[in-house]
Formats: C-alpha cells, sequence, structure tokens
C-alpha cells in the first residue's frame, strides 16, 4: 500500500479551520480511477494530520468525514480490486481522523460510531495498518470515559494486529497503549513492565522507514511523554517530570499541540512534588503554546485536573485562586 511520511506542519494552515478538501468536479473526473485520485486524497489526510498536529484535532471532523466519503464515491467507478482496497484504506484513514478529532473535542459519543465504521473500512481494505490505528483510538476513547478494562482489552487487540507483531514501531505503541490503560487501571507493576517492553522494542525500530501518517509522530520523544503519564499515574512524579523534560527536548516544534499535552503533564508531575508554585508557572507556558487557538477539550479537562490538584495540593488557596483568575478566559471553551 502507498504510504507517505507526514510532512512539516506549516504554520499557514492553522488558519484553515473548515479545511476543503481537493476534490475534483465529477464530470472532469476519468471513468477509470487512478493513482492521482489516490496521491490526491492522501494529500488531504496529510493535511488533516498537520492541522491537528498544530492546533488540536477539534473542528476537523467535517472535512475528514467529506474526505471519507469522496473515496467511497470512486468505487463508483471502474476500478481495479487493489485499488477498491486502496480507497477503502483511505476511507478508514479519513473515517478515523474524524473520531480522532471528537476525542479531541471531548466529543465522546460521535467518535465511537467513527470507530466503528473505521474498523469495518479497515477490514475491507485488508489494511492492518488502520486496524492498528482504529484500536488505539478506541483504548484513548476508552481511557477518556475511564472504562479502564475496555481499555485494556482495545490495547491488548492493538497488540495482535499481524503489524503489531511483526514491526517494532507499532509493537511499542501498542504496548505503551497497554501500559497507560493498565495504570490507569491501577495495575502500577504491569503497568510498568508494559511501557519497558514499549522501550526495547522502540529500540529495535528503524525510525528512517517510511511510515503511516498516523504513527509518524511515535518516536522517542511520544514514548517519553507516554512514559511520564505512566509514571505519574503510578505515584512516581519525580520519574514524570524526567521524562516530560526529555520528551519536550525532543519533540518537534511542529508538534504544538503534542508540546501543549506534555507541558501540562509536566505541570502537574512537579504539582505532585509539592513545588506548586513551579507548576503554575510551567502551566502557564500550556497557554503561550496554544495562543491565537482554541484549547481542544481534551487539553482543556487536563488543564482541569491540574485545577483540582492545584486546590488540594497548594500551600495556600490564594495560589489556586490566582491560577484560576489569570487563566480563566484562556481556559473557557469557545
Amino acid at each position: 500500500m502507498d504510504r507517505r511520511t507526514l510532512l512539516g506542519a506549516a504554520a499557514s494552515t492553522a488558519t484553515a479551520a473548515a479545511l476543503p478538501l481537493t476534490a475534483v468536479p465529477a464530470a472532469a473526473r476519468p471513468h477509470q480511477v487512478g493513482t492521482a485520485d489516490v496521491l490526491r486524497l492522501r494529500d488531504d489526510v496529510e493535511r488533516l494530520s498537520a492541522l491537528d498536529a498544530d492546533r488540536g484535532g477539534h473542528g476537523l471532523e467535517q472535512a475528514a468525514l467529506d474526505g471519507a466519503a469522496e473515496a467511497l464515491r470512486l468505487q463508483t467507478h471502474s476500478v481495479t480490486q487493489r485499488m477498491r482496497q486502496r480507497l477503502f484504506s483511505l476511507a478508514a484513514d479519513f473515517t478515523a481522523t474524524a473520531a480522532c478529532s471528537l476525542i479531541d473535542a471531548g466529543q465522546l459519543d460521535g467518535a465511537e460510531r467513527h470507530l466503528d465504521r473505521a474498523l469495518t473500512l479497515a477490514g475491507l481494505a485488508q489494511d492492518d495498518d488502520m486496524a492498528m490505528q482504529t484500536w488505539n483510538l478506541r483504548a484513548m476513547l476508552a481511557r477518556q470515559r475511564h472504562h479502564y478494562p475496555e481499555a485494556v482489552a482495545a490495547a491488548q487487540a492493538a497488540r495482535a494486529t499481524t503489524i503489531a507483531r511483526r514491526n517494532p514501531l507499532y509493537a511499542s505503541l501498542a504496548h505503551a497503549c497497554t501500559a497507560l490503560a493498565l495504570a490507569h487501571s491501577g495495575d502500577a507493576r504491569t503497568a510498568l513492565a508494559y511501557l519497558g517492553r514499549a522501550e526495547d522494542t522502540l529500540a529495535r525500530a528503524d525510525l528512517r522507514e517510511p511510515r503511516s501518517t498516523w504513527i509518524a509522530v511515535h518516536g522517542p520523544a511520544e514514548l517519553y511523554s507516554l512514559t511520564a503519564i505512566v509514571q505519574d499515574l503510578v505515584g512516581r512524579p519525580a520519574e514524570a517530570e524526567a521524562a516530560s523534560h526529555r520528551a519536550l527536548a525532543e519533540l518537534s516544534h511542529s508538534y504544538r499541540r503534542n508540546r501543549a499535552h506534555t507541558t501540562a503533564r509536566l505541570a502537574l508531575a512537579q504539582l505532585h512534588q509539592g513545588d506548586a508554585e513551579q507548576a503554575c508557572a510551567t502551566s502557564g507556558r500550556v497557554f503561550a503554546l496554544m495562543a491565537g487557538t482554541p484549547l481542544p477539550g481534551r487539553l482543556r479537562l487536563l488543564l482541569g485536573d491540574f485545577q483540582r490538584d492545584l486546590i488540594a495540593h497548594a500551600p495556600s488557596a490564594r495560589l489556586a485562586q490566582e491560577w484560576t483568575d489569570r487563566y480563566r478566559t484562556e481556559w473557557s471553551p469557545s
């Protein structure tokens, strides 16, 4: 299957809130669907991914669904079986992107419907890569809903895919996903064991190989970010802080939304060590990073966790109130 690596997210794309797809008018399309159609739709997926990396996925659902509809509509033309599978794969990718957009926005009910559809399309495409993406997102959705046994099961399904069994990069992500679910479940020992497996398998991955857009972010920086979450959840905030610093040192600035998430996690780790003033200063960088862009719902929820923990751990109520007053406007949904 034709896969190209993720292009860097240009800052100018951040203004395209309602991203139009580059669809060719029906009358202008040839009867025979070809590689040019696939590449055109692949470019649209990559542009959506670039926007997601820059400002978060919120607001991208409709553009993604339009892309999926276009990929499926092209199958009404005369196509080969191989081309039909490539179009099903693109439809799965667009539909999973729509689900990711809703998860990032905190609109979880609609995300599940899209993931069910994406998994069906991945099966029709016989595309294990897209199946792995869908199970990874389903685990994320279950964690957001606090359905941790389901998150563990989804992570296990991701580990069971052929691509995760054969490719250490995918195996690393699946192990990290399992570690996250187990840490949320309170199984610290097993979570740390899976985290170790994620590190070991990533060390065997060839990061120079071409890879799908959705998994392009997974590498040392992303694993450090996930490590920080697991370590904090199992009660090791000092290790979580160290992992957050390593993640931010490695993470590309094109992944602005991920940098904001990791910075918020760093603030939580500092807070959980009793350094409330430093944590407040660190959390303020989240708003600076996302300046000019509405905060995605998932990031707002994470800052809500920070506020609640700040109230519980701050040496005085004044510090928590000052933080809330200072960032009330930036934090408010828009």
